[in-house]
């Protein structure tokens, strides 16, 4: 699911490839022997040759009629260093393996049932740049269906089948010329940028880059085109304009953020700020019609009176129905989603006034998904650790956590039409994603997870569930946090501690599976692993989640501190032997730690904020760093002081902590200056201190063979100023 926050911790790309096997000694990124880590059993622990071996599952669809379930399955090549996705398809039964739809060493992706059930449309690079393509859902030869120069991608059904729309971003001065046109003056701009030898960029406005990736001054629009048995018409763009018609920022996105009206006459959307996008949340739902000879760059908002966030537009299955989510506070990205409902007619306009349903819930709502009879919304939110489906009764109102399917994450709920069939993404801390498919019938309900593709590889491994436990943190108040121990823990011995931070800090450490930073694997290397969620923390309720802003270094740090007490406490730590590390804000806390505590071994921080005042000027979503700030650097200039890592420089030569500092060039998000400052002002103090740095990423480390060497990198440098293992 996509989180608050816009410093995030996990990957939305890293994945796995080929097996080698376990070698007898320890080397940089390989877990200790098993008779090291005191492991009787057949299981041993997880390598990270295992960690690239496992197929990454994604993405479920179940088929109207409840029959089947297709999702996207990825794996990788370290030595090619690159990834191919494909589609699967499996029975909803349980009674016949899972088929292969799609054969490539490309990515094919979004996989979407067409209403009737005889079609699958999905997106694919295969032909070289991301397009739509289609294939019968009972197998065959896909058939590509757009080739647009801009691309397609985050396609959607009409609810009649008969068209379809996706999104492109295009130059927004072309947008309202014919389709053929507009394609070409876009390919022949595209084609001059790449063969002019001067490639200069000039920007006249803010967000001209997001992420790791210069946006210019292209926009996303909503385009679409009809479709019958196969073939695809011309497609038209229904949203021109000099504004984007899909969200620039995960941070406001749902995951499918469009729609068609019931009557398929209508597009309703979610739109950018159209003014001040890069220090403004108010995202607005908006409705354009599919038809129209002339389409209009004013589009009808139906949002207006609200200056903060709304989106992930749904209607009920008989249309009479229209819901949504939305915040608050203007400004302000973590700000808790609630779910809202308003009566609507089949063209999607609103025949009444909006309902908030879930005021009094404390936890925000992420996707929505209706009952098949329309009488209850189901949605996935996240709490104390964990990520829950819960059903809200329109009727009554009544609101509950969903049991159908086993703690852990749960996400990206699917169902048949008639709701006898649902599929999920579910995982655990032990267990990567994995489709679990539940079948009703009368008062009986039947769980399974289809696939089983890790199913070998996890059968061999040992992967131990993690510990929940409750620690007053700053001011008494209670901060969860799990402990990981790693295979073949004896608690009678004394073993080393990786205290982890998470990102955001509006994010969590909950009981699921993370590409990116994956407990388990760190754990196999001889450490026990903490996880803490201090204030900021998401799923605790939206006071301990507001209570970061402005206070980065404050309460949270407090109850980090308390945490470390409680596991100093435990007598099998070996307090000579704690390191910590995180990522973006965890990554923050890295540096708070290294200018304001002596008590960790070593330091590992990762495309963090060294200086508040340099970080706003080069991050792209200024609205974060004024709200947390409570307005512009020159305004308030003792906030964006009182917290800065970098005032505190001198004390990186008084605690001469190790540090590890990672940092890319294709990060705008932290841009790579955090890192320099920070690597010069430890050189410069004679810290002991290692600069990693990939140029070719991003926030992330996404790409396989950089991701390997990440990990043997960090691995390596926690064995030399933290040795693993017991003693």
């Amino acid at each position: 699911m996509r989180r608050p926050g816009i410093f995030w911790l996990s990957s939305l790309a890293l994945l796995a490839l080929y097996a080698v096997q376990l070698e007898a000694r320890p080397q940089p990124g390989s877990a200790p022997a098993a008779s090291q880590l005191g492991v009787g059993s057949a299981r041993r622990p997880i390598t990270l040759d295992d960690f690239f071996q496992f197929q990454r599952v994604a993405d479920p669809q179940v088929s109207p009629d409840g029959k089947h379930v297709v999702y996207a399955v990825t794996s990788a090549d370290v030595a090619a260093n690159k990834t191919a996705t494909r589609l699967w398809v499996a029975a909803t039964d349980g009674q016949s393996p899972p088929r292969q739809l799609t054969q490539t060493d490309k990515k094919d992706r979004h996989a979407r049932w067409s209403p009737d059930g005889q079609w699958i449309l999905f997106e694919s690079n295969r032909s070289g740049s991301n397009q739509l393509w289609i294939i019968a859902a009972a197998g065959g030869e896909p058939k590509q269906l757009t080739t647009i120069i801009t691309e397609a991608g985050n396609a959607v059904w009409s609810p009649d089948g008969k068209t379809i729309a996706f999104v492109s971003a295009v130059w927004p001065e072309y947008s309202t010329k014919p389709f053929a046109e507009s394609d070409a003056l876009n390919k022949q701009r595209a084609e001059a940028a790449e063969k002019n030898p001067v490639k200069a960029r000039v920007f006249t406005r803010l967000f001209y880059r997001h992420w790791d990736s210069y946006v210019e001054d292209k926009r996303q629009h909503i385009f679409v085109m009809s479709f019958d048995q196969g073939t695809a018409g011309t497609p038209r763009n229904a949203t021109p304009g000099d504004r984007d018609a899909d969200p620039t920022s995960t941070t406001f996105s749902a995951g499918q953020d469009y729609t068609f009206s019931p009557d398929g006459r209508y597009l309703i959307f979610t739109a950018v700020p159209a003014e001040n996008e890069a220090w403004s949340t108010n995202y607005d739902l908006c409705r354009v019609p599919v038809e129209s000879e002339s389409p209009t760059v004013n589009w009808e908002t139906l949002t207006k009176d609200n200056p903060a966030g709304d989106g992930a537009p749904r209607f009920s299955p008989d249309g009479k129905k229209f819901a949504f989510r939305a915040q608050k506070k203007a400004g302000y990205e973590a700000d808790r989603w609630e779910l809202h409902v308003v009566d609507c007619d089949p063209s999607g306009a609103w025949t009444g006034t909006p309902r908030n349903l879930t005021s009094r819930f404390d936890h925000s709502v992420d996707d929505i998904i209706w009952s098949a009879d329309g009488q209850s919304i189901y949605f996935p939110a996240e709490r104390q650790g964990e990520t829950v489906i819960f059903s809200l009764r329109l009727g009554d109102g009544q609101l509950e956590a969903d049991t159908t399917f086993p703690g852990g994450v749960v996400s990206g709920l699917t169902q048949s039409r008639d709701g006898q069939v649902r599929a999920v993404l579910h995982a655990t801390m032990a267990h990567p994603p994995a489709v679990m498919v539940a079948r009703h019938s009368g008062s009986a309900t039947q769980t399974f997870e289809v696939g089983q593709h890790n199913a070998k590889l996890l059968g061999m491994l040992d992967l131990p569930a993690p510990e929940s436990v409750i620690v007053p943190g700053a001011d008494g108040t209670p901060m969860q946090m799990w402990i990981l121990k790693p295979p073949g823990f004896d608690e009678k011995k004394k073993w080393p501690l990786v205290y982890l931070v998470h990102g955001g800090p509006q994010g969590a450490w909950q009981n699921g599976w993370s590409w990116r930073w994956c407990p388990q694997l760190w754990a196999a290397q001889g450490y026990v692993i903490a996880l803490p969620n201090p204030r900021g923390s998401t799923g605790f309720g939206q006071k301990y989640t507001d209570e970061i802003t402005g206070d980065w270094g404050g309460k949270c740090f407090v109850d980090l501190m308390k945490g470390m007490d409680y596991l100093e406490r435990q007598p099998w730590l070996d307090t000579e032997r704690t390191a910590a590390a995180g990522a973006s804000f965890g990554g923050y806390m890295m540096n708070w730690f290294a200018v304001n505590t002596g008590r960790f071994k070593t330091l590992i921080t990762h495309c963090s904020v060294w200086n508040f005042d340099s970080m706003w000027g080069t991050t792209e979503e200024l609205w974060f760093d004024e709200y947390e700030h409570g307005g512009l650097p020159w305004e308030k200039p003792e906030k964006y002081a009182e917290f800065s890592p970098h005032r505190r420089a001198g004390n990186l030569g008084k605690y001469k902590t190790p540090m590890l500092v990672i940092h890319n060039d294709l990060d705008f998000r932290c841009p790579i200056g955090q890192g320099h400052e920070l690597f010069s002002a430890l050189q410069r103090q004679g810290v002991p201190s290692r600069f990693i740095n990939f140029p070719d990423e991003g926030h992330w480390v996404l790409k396989p063979a950089n991701s390997r060497f990440w990990h043997e990198e960090i691995f390596t440098w926690l064995k030399k100023h933290c040795p693993p293992g017991p003693k």
